[in-house]
């Protein structure tokens, strides 16, 4: 029995599965036609990691046998998710029975294919293949298809070859099946009949050439995507080639005892495993649980799963403040009538319970006007929700890049928003009881009051650490755009960090564009006020809708030239030419302020595809020393053959 307190890899079940069930209902019968030729695995795909894939996997393989009473041919295709599409084949010589038999074999030997996202597999009776895509018209392929050879040698130099040439001419001309015997050497060639009579013809052409190769050899099988070619030494195929109808009681039973087992079989395997996920579940949030409630003490900010569920009218989706990468956050108005912002999370795996619990202790130990107010959370109904404080006018991107709504906030309001995010952001570097670093500081972070006084929010990739150390080595977590160049190349992380997302967001607020928005001429956001600063153009880099604003008011020109400076010089490449958030202030408020003359900022070449990236996309990875944003995928096909005192080789 298998203990269901831990768990076991589905694999490693089909595993003990083919070996040590699978002798027993092969060794039933010594019928050479369900000897196993080959067996071929593909590659893994998200859709075989998909928990569905296996019982989608046994329904097609359940109705394909039914499908088999009355046929050798047969598809099934289920409109499911994942979707799964499979064929079998028998050769037009065996019987119904033998059919049901060489299919029963085939079905009990391909799961040790899974849960590969394809399989096929070639008996000498018959043709079995499952994929994840409809194939059923593919005649050949210049990486699947393969052949054998047996290790018995001949004199003839040309034993097989042409007995193969006649039965692949002959099943071209008979509806894809031939036979053939000459000088005491037989063949047989198999179509699909899924494929039509010219690719059949290409098929078995290239069958052809590749049972060539068996030169000398007794025995030769050409196994390709669309059509099967033997040839032989002794007669393998039934009569003349065309199936007699005749009933053997001792393998009907056979057949009764193979389907049955297997099955049965299955039917074990799908309800372990069943049981093994839900209790591998249960476990994780069990001990998910346990963190949670080692952690979290504080009863003061405890709220009620039933309460804010009402609150939010459960959920309901005209509720929806915003979505994100940690989370959906809804409004919700309590019993006072009092309204909060509650964010849904959903985890499973000690990852999240550490970013859970970054946004529940980091914040509920700070309280500043210019971060975002956590009131509490809950942690005793199906999901983890965080209560905020509520924040109307939601993010400053949802006025900054909408056309209409960009001309709401004049020069003063931004520069309120930018004077409020510094506050903010200087009070987690120093003025909080620890060191913060908040990591992911953008436009979408920022939410407006009434007042359209800026709060910073979202606190789940934020990290702390003692005033003894000068930076922290981690993975890489952020928003392309936003994250400073040093921690982008070797994951090290300072206060410097959030200077630089907050110099970006400078220049998004001065300017009203994205920052990864892409100019063909100008280029990004970055380099367009760069080049204008170079030229002492400064003041052209504006938001179009301030320009009337800054030139009719006296000294709102120079004011706004030295904001925009103040945002190069927080994007500076080196660190250390970066002022700190308390600089920074300093630079903005006092007017007799030294501000040092930004040099050169780092230029980051994206992709098309990271260009359309939206803002508020964020990444997380671990990385090693590199200067590229390029991901190389590498797909490894694994493949399994099998076949009794033969040699299998790619075509």
């Amino acid at each position: 029995m298998f203990c269901l307190t831990k768990t076991i890899p589905f694999h490693y079940i089909i595993f003990l599965y083919s070996f040590f069930v699978l002798p027993f209902l092969s060794s039933s019968t010594d019928d050479q036609r369900t000897t196993v030729s080959g067996l071929f695995c593909g590659g893994r795909s998200r859709s075989s990691a998909d928990p569905n894939f296996i019982p989608t996997f046994v329904e097609d393989m359940h109705s394909l046998s039914l499908k088999l009473t009355t046929r050798r041919f047969a598809t099934q295709s289920l409109n499911t998710t994942p979707s799964v599409f499979a064929l079998i084949q028998c050769h037009n010589d065996l019987s119904p029975s033998d059919c049901q038999l060489c299919y029963a074999i085939a079905r009990t030997r391909l799961p040790r294919c899974l849960p590969s996202s394809s399989a096929r597999i070639f008996l000498d009776g018959c043709f079995l293949r499952y994929e994840t895509y409809e194939f059923y018209g593919e005649s050949v392929s210049a990486t699947s298809d393969s052949y054998s050879c047996s290790n018995n040698t001949v004199l003839d130099p040309q034993f097989g070859s042409r007995v193969s040439e006649t039965a692949a001419r002959v099943a071209v001309t008979q509806r894809g099946f031939g036979v053939a015997e000459e000088s005491g050497v037989h063949a047989l060639a198999q179509c699909w009949e899924s494929l039509g009579k010219e690719d059949c013809r290409v098929c078995l052409e290239k069958a052809v050439k590749e049972v060539k190769r068996c030169v000398s050899r007794r025995e030769g099988r050409a196994m390709n995507t669309g059509c099967y070619l033997r040839y032989s030494d002794h007669k393998f195929y039934n009569g003349d080639g065309h199936h007699k109808i005749h009933v053997i009681f001792n393998k009907g039973v056979i057949v009764a005892i193979v389907l049955t087992t297997s099955a049965f079989v299955m039917v074990i395997l799908l309800a372990t495993y069943a049981i093994m996920i839900k209790v591998s579940k249960t476990k994780q949030e069990q001990k998910n649980l346990g963190l949670i409630s080692r952690k979290f003490n504080n009863s003061k900010t405890k709220f009620k799963y039933e309460t804010l569920e009402k609150a939010t009218d459960y959920f309901n989706s005209k509720k929806k403040l915003g979505e994100g990468g940690n989370g959906t956050v809804f409004l919700g108005t309590l019993a006072n009538c009092k309204n909060v912002a509650v964010k849904r999370l959903v985890f499973n795996t000690r990852e999240w319970v550490e970013e859970f619990f970054n946004e529940v202790n980091l914040i509920s130990g700070i309280q500043h006007k210019n971060l975002v107010k956590l009131l509490g959370c809950s942690i005793e109904g199906p999901e983890s929700l965080l209560v905020y404080e509520y924040v109307p006018n939601k993010s400053l991107d949802h006025f900054l890049f909408d056309e209409c709504k960009s001309k709401v906030l004049n020069w003063s309001q931004r520069l309120n928003i930018i004077l409020g995010t510094a506050e903010g952001l200087a009070y987690l570097h120093g003025g909080s009881p620890v060191r913060i670093i908040h990591r992911d500081i953008k436009t979408s972070n920022v939410l407006l009051d009434e007042q359209l006084n800026p709060k910073i929010a979202d606190f789940g990739l934020a990290r702390c650490f003692g005033p003894d150390k000068t930076h922290l080595s981690t993975g890489i977590a952020g928003t392309l755009g936003y994250m400073a160049p040093e921690y982008v190349v070797r994951g090290q992380l300072t206060e410097k960090a959030d200077v630089y997302s907050f110099g970006v967001l400078v220049l998004e607020i001065s300017c009203g564009k994205r920052n990864n928005a892409f100019v063909p001429v100008t280029g990004h956001l970055l380099q367009r006020v760069w080049n204008l600063y170079t030229l002492n153009r400064l003041v052209e880099a504006l938001d179009s809708c301030l320009k009337d604003e800054v030139r009719q008011e006296q000294g709102r020109e120079a004011e706004a030239c030295k904001v925009l400076r103040v945002g190069l010089l927080c994007t500076q490449a080196s660190p250390s030419l970066r002022p700190s958030m308390e600089e920074v202030i300093r630079m903005l408020t006092e007017s007799e302020y030294l501000i040092p003359s930004p040099t050169n900022p780092p230029f980051l070449r994206t992709s098309p595809l990271t260009t359309d990236l939206d803002n508020s996309s964020t990444i997380s990875h671990s990385t090693n020393s590199t200067t590229t944003f390029n991901t190389m995928v590498k797909t490894d096909q694994a493949s399994y053959t099998s076949s009794e005192s033969s040699t299998t080789h790619r075509s």
